[in-house]
């Protein structure tokens, strides 16, 4: 088989070009060994920007903080998002790293895509707990630097990171999703349809926690912490050959991962929508920026409110119990 040509860069450079200095900040991304995190994580040092990396130990994750350390300031510290004991252990590093200086920016970007219907050590399934659970603690473990961070510079961010897969097909956030039922939530016989249900409740969970959060935090006063949201668009992440590499090979595997693959934009206008979130100055919070929904490549636009009371409610009180937080705010 022929090597797939990477698509052309056609945006994201003149975006980044136009973004403000983020010099004195502190911006930590979720997995960026690679994909879109790696690409914010080099935009973020080139303004800049202190960044921290947020990844499980790995050799990829060495070599990510090399690449980024020859541009600016960076940090490693361990976080495995599919087990919560290591989302508390990164959260009490960052919060004595970052002692009296604060988080600015927290973008949480890992995620995991068409997994095997198989539980976390926590009980979770693997793709809810990588995608929206473990992020939801770690905003938790978070909140007191990003509200320092906004008392020096006015103003701290967290942008969570989706996909069109949250409405492809639209369904309603399922409270058996988020609950310890990983390994019996669809199983994976044919057709297959169990992993990419799964796949499509997390990426959900993404955008019903912005929403969420931001109506939580507005409500405290003095609040200057603003939640965002983004998604790529079909996009070469290097989330499908971890798919295939999973066993992703039914027909229906095949023909998602294909398809993506053929309408696939860069990596790097994939990025658009997580800068935008990240860096853009005057954005508000509950912003949800990406492609546009029938283009479903392109421009990262400010795209209209996916507002869902019920499923709001549902996956705040969820992750509250899931996680075990009593109170989300300290």
């Amino acid at each position: 088989m022929a090597k797939r040509t990477a698509p052309d860069v056609l945006y994201y450079d003149n975006l980044a070009a136009g973004l403000p200095d983020q010099s004195g900040k502190v911006v930590a991304i979720t997995g960026c060994t690679s994909g879109m995190g790696l690409v914010l994580a080099k935009t973020a040092a080139q303004k800049g920007a202190r960044v921290i990396m947020l990844n499980r130990p790995s050799d990829r994750a060495d070599r990510a903080l090399a690449e980024i350390r020859a541009i600016g300031a960076a940090e490693l510290v361990p976080c495995d998002l599919t087990d919560f004991a290591s989302v508390r252990a990164a959260g009490a590093a960052l919060r004595a790293l970052l002692d009296g200086i604060g988080l600015d920016v927290l973008v949480n970007n890992a995620g995991l895509m068409g997994l095997p219907d198989r539980a976390t050590k926590d009980g979770y399934d693997i793709q809810m707990q990588a995608n929206h659970l473990g992020h939801f603690l770690l905003v938790h473990e978070v909140w007191p630097l990003l509200d320092l961070a906004a008392e020096r510079h006015g103003e701290a961010r967290v942008v969570n990171h989706s996909s069109g897969a949250r409405n492809s097909p639209k369904r309603a956030l399922i409270p058996a999703y988020l609950e310890a039922k990983g390994g019996h939530l669809g199983g994976d016989r044919w057709p297959g349809m169990g992993k990419w249900v799964r796949y499509q409740q997390s990426k959900l969970a993404n955008l019903l926690f912005t929403y969420a959060l931001q109506d939580q935090a507005a409500a405290r006063a003095g609040n200057r912490v603003k939640v965002l949201c983004a998604h790529p668009g079909p996009c070469d992440s290097g989330l499908q050959a971890k798919t295939s590499a999973a066993g992703g090979t039914t027909i229906l595997d095949r023909y998602i991962l294909n398809r993506t693959l053929k309408e696939a934009q860069s990596q790097q206008d994939g990025t658009c929508g997580l800068a935008r979130a990240a860096f853009e100055p005057e954005v508000k919070g509950g912003d949800f920026f990406g492609p546009d929904a029938v283009e479903r490549i392109g421009p990262a636009l400010l795209l209209p409110a996916e507002r869902d009371a019920a499923g709001e409610a549902l996956i705040w009180r969820a992750s509250l119990a899931a996680t075990g937080v009593n109170a989300f705010f300290h």
